[in-house]
């Protein structure tokens, strides 16, 4: 199973991602994970990627992409992986498929999460993350204990600035803007499936499985 999640941010792909990965033996790839992986190793991908994060700018496509070309051929992803935070945009896309059919690899399904913007606010702005060992609450669905305090190690539980609305309703704005004509471009190819996020921690992996039996 080779797939990629798309969804604006807290549509709740790291959730969704971890059901599927109890049932399948699959990797989830988060770019973000590669990318603090390679800075922490040193690696050159990773120095060339810091010295652009140093200087406040983006990290360029080029150095993303041989960064998952790089993770895609590791072990963990020889039964197949999820693709969770990238592409963000139809350049980026092109660009995979590119790597993809030069690594020999067919994606089974472009997975987006449909989750209205209101839904991503309410869940978002009521998140809580603890510092010490970065276990995340939520004020509403799982709050903690004692108020500010982790029920795990007993650090200290804040929100975090990019789970302030304002930082929330900008990122909004830069998925509809960059990612969403990411659907379009996978419609095209008959990759697409849409999920309603709202729809319980396991709506991606019971749409695979419906569409693995039929």
């Amino acid at each position: 199973m080779r797939i990629i999640l798309v969804g604006a941010p807290g549509a709740g792909k790291g959730t969704q991602a971890e059901a599927i990965k109890a049932k399948y033996p699959i990797a989830h790839v988060s770019t973000g994970d590669i990318l603090r992986a390679n800075v922490k190793a040193g690696t050159e991908l990773g120095k060339n990627a810091k010295n652009y994060m140093d200087a406040g700018k983006l990290v360029p496509d080029e150095v993303i992409i041989a960064m998952v070309e790089s993770r895609l051929q590791e072990p963990d992803c020889k039964e197949g992986f999820m693709l969770d935070g990238f592409p963000r945009t139809t350049p980026q896309a092109e660009a995979l498929d590119k790597m993809l059919e030069k690594l020999g690899i067919v994606l089974d399904a472009v997975v987006y999460l449909d989750v209205d913007d209101e839904v991503v606010v309410k869940r978002l702005t009521t998140r809580r993350g603890c510092k010490a060992c970065g276990e995340i609450y939520n004020t509403v669905f799982k709050p903690t204990k004692k108020e500010g305090v982790c029920d795990k190690c007993g650090g200290e539980v804040v929100q975090r600035d990019d789970d302030k609305e304002e930082v929330i309703r900008k990122r909004l704005s830069v998925f509809h803007e960059q990612t969403a004509p990411l659907i379009d471009y996978y419609k095209k190819q008959a990759l697409l499936a849409t999920v309603d996020a709202s729809g319980g921690k396991d709506a991606v992996l019971r749409l695979l499985e419906q569409r693995k039996a039929g």
